[in-house]
Parts: structure tokens; sequence; C-alpha cells
């Protein structure tokens, strides 16, 4: 079996490595919550190529931060170095003491000739309980693949066994390299939400990098648009206006990202019309009602309101 970049035998990312900086990030003791990770000023050079020049990161507990960027952008070498994979020339990490990480890899080969259900393949890296084997894998939506093949997944299916691994290590982190990847939109769609509602359910942190722009930006409270260094960052609806992210994803992606309903329907996960309310009981996935923002755009008549675009010089 082929994991891509970090074996995850020595991965295990609840462990630290010998040069981690596990203090707690300075912080008022009356303010935000204290950072589950916290880094500043990261650079990574391999060679004389700069892959992250000076990278600042936060993650609390509770928030989803997503990474987006072009490919070759630096993002799947951000998470390397925030789990203590790759060594920074310059910069600092900082976890939480006693931080547990729960990670999802970017890409799984398994040998086809190997014989590996889902049951072995979970138990490969920690021991786990038969009903913890159980848990993990309801709470992905995926009970009834615990005795296939690894290979005899789907896509979808296989994304889910990869997130319910991660969970097994009960983590206050969840860091998801790409985890809607080789997925139907439909899937795509219902793992975004699945992430967003074990957010909720379990109060963890989530660090998650994805290319979907049109999905992850309504299911994230920040995002970082990084092209080896952090061109911006904020809300959703601030970054998908910033001069740097439209120079870097088109002005389309503008559109694509927020705008506000100001009818009395609301849409479900597939885009969907549906009364305002009903939104849940859609097979698709939940919807979105009056006056909430989300990333998605529909063809059907309707006028919508999205912020006015900043000037260049940042004003409204």
């Amino acid at each position: 079996m082929d994991l891509t970049a970090p074996k995850l035998g020595s991965e295990m990312p609840g462990s630290e490595t010998p040069d981690a900086d596990t203090r707690p990030a300075d912080g008022p003791a009356d303010g935000p919550a204290e950072p589950l990770l916290d880094a500043r000023g990261l650079t990574v050079a391999y060679g004389d190529r700069i892959v992250l020049d000076g990278v600042d990161l936060t993650v609390r507990p509770g928030e989803i931060v997503t990474l987006i960027g072009p490919n070759g952008a630096g993002k799947t070498t951000l998470v390397k170095t925030v789990l203590g994979l790759v060594r920074p020339q310059a910069g600092r990490v900082a976890r939480r003491a006693g931080l547990s990480i729960g990670y999802m890899p970017q890409r799984l080969a398994v040998d086809p000739t190997l014989p590996l259900s889902v049951r072995r393949f979970l138990t490969l890296w920690g021991r786990a309980t038969p009903a913890e084997l159980d848990a993990a894998l309801a709470e992905v939506g995926a009970p009834h693949v615990l005795d296939r093949a690894v290979q005899s997944l789907s896509g979808g299916e296989m994304q889910r066994v990869l997130l319910a691994r991660a969970l097994l290590r009960r983590p206050d982190l969840l860091v998801l390299d790409e985890p809607v990847q080789a997925v139907d939109v439909h899937g795509q769609i219902a793992l975004f939400e699945l992430i967003a509602e074990i957010r909720h359910r379990r109060g963890c942190g989530v660090l998650l990098v994805s290319h979907d722009l049109h999905l992850v930006m309504a299911r994230t409270d920040t995002v970082i648009c990084l092209n080896r260094h952090v061109c911006c960052s904020g809300r959703p609806e601030d970054v998908s206006r910033h001069p740097d992210y439209v120079a870097l994803f088109g002005r389309h992606a503008e559109a694509l990202a927020v705008y506000h309903h100001l009818h009395d329907h609301g849409h479900a996960a597939d885009g969907c019309v549906v009364p305002v309310g009903q939104e849940a009981a859609h097979r698709h996935g939940h919807g979105h009602g009056h006056g909430h923002s989300h990333g998605h755009g529909h063809g059907h008549g309707h006028d919508h309101h999205r912020p006015g675009r900043p000037d260049a010089g940042g004003r409204r």
C-alpha cells in the first residue's frame, strides 16, 4: 500500500515531533478560544525553489479554516509543515499541548492484489474496538462497508472511510487534504455537509484544503487564499471580492462564491428550490433560507443582491 507524501505509520498526527513547539499560543485569557494550531512566518524551500513564503495560519476550536489556491500554491506543503512532517526554513508552529489530530491524506493508493477489508484497514495504525469501528462508520454515513474490500469501494465511500479513520483518533483538530477528491458533485455536497455537521457535533477545529470554490466557500468560517504566500484571508464573502482572489480565479469566481437571498424560498444543497423551512427534508441536504449567504449559483429568475465590491483602495 502506498500512501502519498507522509506514510501514516510515521505520521500519526496526534503525536508530537521532536522539534514541534507545543506551547499554548499567546493571547488574552478573556479573548477568543486558545488556538489549536498557530503558525507564524512559515517559509519552506526545496533547493532554490520557495514553496511557502512567510505564511501565517491559525485554527481555533469549532472553526473551519479552508486553504484554497491554484495547483502548486503550497497548500499540501503547508499542511505537512503544520503537522510536523516538513521542517520549515523559517517560522514556528505552536500546537496546543496534548493536541490530537485526525488526518485525511490527499490520495491513497491500495495494491489491488492485497486482500484488505475496511475493518482491517481502519485498525492498521491503531487499535479500535468493534464498537468504535461501528460508531465511526455510522458517523460518516457508511456503516454498510465495514466488511467490504477496500478495492471495491466507490470514490465517495473511500473518502468516508478515510474520514472515519481520522475520527477514530478522537481529534481536537481534523486536517482534511482535498477530502472530496474523486467524488461526484452530489457526493461532494454531501461530504462538505457531513464535515460541517461533525464540526458542530464534536466542537473540533477543521483545517481543510480544497480546489472547489463553488461548494467550499459556503461551508467555511475562514478562507486563506494561498499562492506560496497568503494572498488574502478572512470571511468567504470578503475574500471572494478581494482583487488577489479575483486575479487568481477569475471574476466568475466572485459570483459563485457568495450571494444573499432576498426572497421567501430556500435552496437544497443540490440547488433545487424548496419552501423555507423544508430544506432539511430535501433528499440531497439542507438548504438556505432568507438572509443566509452560501456558495452556489442558480439559473431561475429571482433577483439576488451581493454586497458591493471594494474599489481599488478596499472601500465598499
